[in-house]
């Protein structure tokens, strides 16, 4: 018997017992809480209709229109070796000033304030 022949019937060997202990070890009368869906510490037969803060949604929607920024500014060092470097760095910041002022009219606006 080659070794390749011993390691396959060894594989399917240890598959096959495994496989039975799963079998033979499982609990096969679950309880209340297994039966339970797991809603991170939650009650789960509470409502799902909670109030959501609409500030903490504009923070969210914030952080991912900043990160999405550093995501298309992240290849500017290669973007400079293009045939027109000028016209890359004008792209580039012209996106910087316009997510600027949209920072600057949403904290005139007062959207970044926690406490009303």
């Amino acid at each position: 018997m080659n070794m390749i022949t011993f390691m396959i019937t060894l594989s399917l060997t240890l598959s096959i017992v495994l496989t039975a202990l799963n079998f033979w070890l499982a609990q096969i009368n679950p309880d209340s809480e297994k039966l339970s869906p797991y809603e991170c510490g939650f009650d789960p037969l509470g409502s799902a209709r909670l109030p959501f803060s609409i500030r903490f949604f504009l923070v969210a929607i914030l952080f991912l229109l900043f990160d999405l920024e550093i995501a298309l500014l992240l290849p500017l060092p290669w973007a400079v070796q293009l045939e027109s470097p000028a016209t890359t760095m004008a792209l580039a910041c012209f996106l910087i000033l316009l997510l600027t002022l949209g920072l600057i009219y949403e904290w005139i606006q007062g959207g970044l304030e926690w406490a009303e």
